[in-house]
């Protein structure tokens, strides 16, 4: 099995769960045990600074909490970019920020923090995979911070090309079409 490790799955038309419906999830972790994600495209409603008001300052945080996955939706994820590559990347100068940092010591250009997370059990995501439920593209560091993440779906589609691109101009509910 091929880690998946900094890639993004992008979810199949036919993939109609509600955690998952239309979304962009960065991989940050697959080996023979399962798998963690991150989904990119949710933004919530609340504000990081009142949430957690010590990761209002972080550079570039921006201004919501986005949700991270369906699995422990009170867990705190915080993904940053480092200035230089560290040895944990998941992608490039992104990491995790570890518990415990010091925020005043922390070298980085942005971050973004997730409530919750997205998880699979050993073999689940393959499951997935064979059904076709998710499309896989080669992730890129600017993915993680998209300034407009309820457009990031078309755009990793589009990047990806073919087939995909038309998949992109799909309306959220075809039977509007």
């Amino acid at each position: 099995m091929e880690s998946l490790q900094g890639h993004l799955l992008i979810s199949a038309p036919q993939l109609h769960d509600p955690n998952f419906r239309r979304t962009v999830v960065l991989i940050t972790h697959h080996d023979e045990e399962g798998a963690m994600g991150l989904v990119l495209s949710r933004p919530s409603e609340v504000r990081v600074a009142d949430a957690l008001a010590e990761l209002g300052d972080l550079p570039g945080v921006g201004e919501f909490v986005y949700v991270g996955g369906p699995v422990q939706p009170e867990a705190v994820v915080v993904l940053v970019e480092h200035e230089d590559e560290p040895d944990s990347s998941i992608i490039g100068r992104i990491a995790f920020m570890e518990a415990g940092t010091e925020l005043d010591e922390l070298e980085v250009s942005r971050a973004r923090v997730f409530a919750g997370y997205s998880g699979w059990g050993p073999d689940q995501l393959e499951g997935e995979l064979d059904e076709h439920s998710w499309i896989i593209v080669p992730a890129e560091p600017d993915d993680v911070f998209a300034p407009d993440p309820d457009e990031l779906w078309r755009t990793v589609l589009h990047r990806k090309g073919g087939k995909f691109s038309l998949i992109a101009t799909m309306p959220f509910d075809p039977r509007l079409n």
